[in-house]
């Protein structure tokens, strides 16, 4: 596989969950790295999330990332804080290391404390599996996931080459703002840690946090990234933009598989806003349809019921002439002006309905303003699936 140099990826069974598969994963660099983080907007915010924070707030670098699935270690008071602190100095210790150096994350069920017998013998046994690949870590980090997700990119310079691989787990409690979902970026390329968090922020901001699942946001919620320089390439001026645009290449991916693996989902839903009055207000109405449960039953019903899309807009808070929206259905006129464009809408898309992919794209008539939001349909299977989470 094509990994960035420096990087190392290790997994281990800790046994956190009932089913024996790896549920420990660690992302190492054999030197200290340009470090950057962006975290969930939920008030509630798990132990890892809060001591990632602490520590990136005290350092521009790291050295690696600390992931385990089935415990969230959220809302467990001093306790939790302490826990994942401790799973830290043990970690380091086996490898080596300082626990500053190590940014920890988590995702699972919320309220449990950290298993810490567990988590010490999984650590003992990640010095044993350096030999694990990106994918090995992917498939390590899943929870409700069926598949999973990593992306791989490399950019050709003058003066060599740099890489860029990705991972990220989310299938379910998928939102704006940061979505619900762990994700991963590691690079060889040669970043200061402020141009690095610049950078990885907007990244998210393009992608993670323009997709939709249920309209839930998490505890855990994190993309984190390390930038080590292995590759002695800084990219500058034109090879500086490419890098950037690299970067948000991964993250749409990722975040693009989140939602094709959407927990029962059988639909990506693209919404698009446009002709708001600016962009806050196109995220507004691209928000309200996508949170919609009856928007997103009907695509899953393959019932193109385009006044559930219409009464979304209108509650959204954006402001707008309905007589100058226009609405389409996969390239077709539904609405022009505020009325109906055909007579004929379930003959007309009785074959768009079928797809994987539909299209919905609204023009408020207003101004400049657009947004858009990736989210999916709503099925039987994630009722199913969330109502038998804990069982």
């Amino acid at each position: 596989m094509d990994t960035p140099v420096g990087f190392s990826f290790a997994t281990a069974e800790a046994g956190f969950r009932d089913r024996k598969r790896p549920d420990l994963a660690y992302i190492g660099s054999d030197r200290p790295a340009s470090a950057a983080g962006v975290f969930t907007r939920n008030t509630f915010q798990a132990a890892p999330v809060q001591v990632a924070r602490e520590q990136l707030q005290a350092s521009g670098s790291a050295r690696g990332l600390l992931i385990n699935t089935g415990q969230a270690n959220a809302c467990t008071g001093e306790r939790g804080l302490a826990d994942c602190r401790e799973s830290l100095r043990y970690t380091a210790s086996c490898l080596a290391l300082d626990p500053e150096e190590i940014l920890p994350a988590s995702t699972g069920v919320i309220g449990e404390p950290l298993e810490m017998e567990r988590f010490k013998r999984g650590a003992r046994d990640l010095t044993a599996s350096s030999a694990a690949t990106p994918l090995d870590a992917a498939r390590a980090i899943t929870t409700t996931d069926t598949f999973p997700k990593l992306c791989m990119r490399r950019m050709r310079t003058e003066t060599g080459e740099i890489r860029i691989t990705g991972l990220a787990k989310g299938a379910g409690m998928i939102c704006p703002d940061m979505a619900t979902m762990l994700a991963f970026v590691c690079t060889d390329a040669a970043l200061p840690p402020e141009a690095w968090r610049e950078m990885l922020s907007e990244a998210a901001d393009k992608s993670f946090n323009r997709i939709s699942v249920d309209g839930d946001t998490s505890t855990n919620d994190c993309l984190m990234g390390l930038a080590n320089g292995a590759s002695g390439i800084r990219p500058r001026d034109a090879d500086l933009e490419g890098f950037r645009d690299l970067l948000e290449e991964v993250c749409l991916e990722l975040s693009y598989m989140i939602v094709q693996d959407a927990e029962g989902g059988t639909k990506i839903l693209d919404i698009r806003v446009s002709g708001a009055e600016n962009d806050q207000e196109a995220d507004m109405a691209v928000r309200s349809v996508a949170h919609s449960p009856l928007v997103k039953t009907a695509m899953y019903g393959l019932d193109p019921n385009w006044g559930r899309i219409v009464a979304a807009l209108g509650r959204s808070g954006a402001r707008f002439d309905p007589d100058a929206l226009s609405l389409t259905l996969s390239g077709v006129p539904l609405l022009e002006n505020g009325l109906l464009a055909t007579s004929d809408v379930d003959g007309l898309l009785a074959g768009v309905m079928r797809r994987q992919e539909i299209r919905i794209h609204a023009d408020l008539g207003r101004g400049l303003g657009s947004s858009r939001i990736l989210t999916s349909d709503l099925s039987t299977e994630y009722v199913r699936i969330n109502a038998e989470y804990r069982s």
